[in-house]
């Protein structure tokens, strides 16, 4: 089994060869994404930055700066000597830019989609928003510009909350994905209707794509409700087969990640719509460990009334992800089940876990690990 890094502070060093990066203070630097920033014209006639869409029209992605970047060695200085010194370290270091963290690949890919999203249509605001939310200081957001800057990100939205919850400004931004390293918030967000997922690093990380975003999603607990699982969990197997087969006709009810398959549905339509289904920059997948034929038909029928489509669904019965995964080479891949999350893991692949459903109950130990 993998060593990650369960506790999401801890977060375990890797190699991201796809970023190609340069040696820093924090052991990366720059990637190979420093292509132009689209531009537009301001009122004057002169060259200024793409200008962040409304809430109301992006799809709106609140991004924990432990999980964009490597704040490792900060988190041990904020650890072993208090808020203070933590404070006082960066301001001293705020010129040293923080390496890329599991979250950073797919953030520059969400930035690639928009690019893509400009060239088609140059007045919508219907783009990815990103959002860097952080409990820190606002004493400590020159160190995070400055590391924005570095990397060639395009993030102009920041939430600083000195070390009060984001929830409630995540509402107020109509977040429609949060990602944290903090479980606890996490679940916070979930209880609040925000699909949300605490994200991990392994110690190694599969090369992906930097043309075309790739999402991954288990069914039950993640897309769908924990109905069926409920009925695994409760009376086996034999006895979840026998209730799919009664209610294949009947919808699951949504899970907390609906929304977001729903939101990147709406991009991919825009690419569709100019005749890019084949070129589309945005591709998801159903990884279910359900069987294709004896459960399978009730998730599909689910997807199809709801007006989603799945570029790809692989149907595993019971068998392992993680081989399936690293084929697949996700940005980001959520799953309810750490066992899965390790899984993934253990195969290079970035791994996200929703904490939501009867799973929880029947994972305390790996919950609590998760949460600390």
């Amino acid at each position: 089994m993998v060593k990650m890094s369960l506790d999401p502070v801890q977060v375990m060093s890797g190699q991201v060869a796809e970023l190609k990066v340069a040696p820093s203070s924090n052991g990366d630097s720059g990637g190979s994404w420093e292509g132009k920033r689209e531009f537009d014209k301001d009122h004057l006639g002169l060259t200024a930055k793409a200008k962040p869409p409304k809430p109301e029209n992006a799809v709106t992605i609140a991004v924990s700066s432990r999980v964009l970047f490597r704040t490792e060695r900060e988190q041990k200085v904020f650890e072993q000597k208090g808020v203070e010194e933590y404070l006082r370290y960066q301001i001293e270091h705020e010129n040293e830019p923080f390496a890329p963290g599991p979250a950073f690949a797919f953030v520059k890919a969400l930035e690639a989609v928009n690019a893509r999203l400009r060239e088609l249509y140059p007045q919508s605001e219907e783009l990815f928003d990103i959002v860097l939310v952080t409990y820190n200081h606002a004493h400590v957001g020159i160190r995070l510009i400055n590391t924005i800057n570095h990397h060639n990100l395009f993030i102009e939205r920041f939430c600083m909350t000195g070390g009060s919850s984001p929830i409630g400004y995540l509402k107020a931004w109509q977040t429609n994905l949060y990602l944290s390293a903090d479980a606890d918030k996490v679940r916070e967000a979930l209880a609040e209707g925000i699909a949300a997922a605490t994200m991990f690093m392994p110690e190694k990380m599969t090369e992906v794509s930097e043309s075309q975003l790739r999402v991954a999603f288990d069914g039950d607990a993640v897309l769908f409700s924990d109905e069926s699982e409920r009925i695994f969990k409760a009376h086996g197997l034999d006895k979840f087969f026998e209730h799919e087969k009664e209610n294949e006709d009947r919808l699951l009810d949504h899970g907390p990640l609906k929304g977001f398959l729903e939101a990147l549905g709406k991009l991919q339509k825009k690419f569709y719509s100019k005749g890019q289904r084949l070129d589309c920059p945005i591709r998801t997948y159903l990884v279910t460990a359900r069987s294709a034929a004896s459960s399978g038909i009730r998730a599909l029928k689910t997807l199809r009334a709801w007006g989603l489509e799945i570029d790809e669904a692989l149907f595993l019965a019971g068998a392992p992800k993680g081989p399936m995964l690293e084929k697949i080479r996700p940005h980001i891949y959520f799953d309810d089940q750490m066992f899965h999350v390790e899984g993934a893991a253990e195969m290079g692949t970035i791994a996200a876990h929703v904490p939501y459903g009867i799973a929880q109950k029947h994972n305390t130990k790996h919950n609590t690990s998760a949460g600390k």
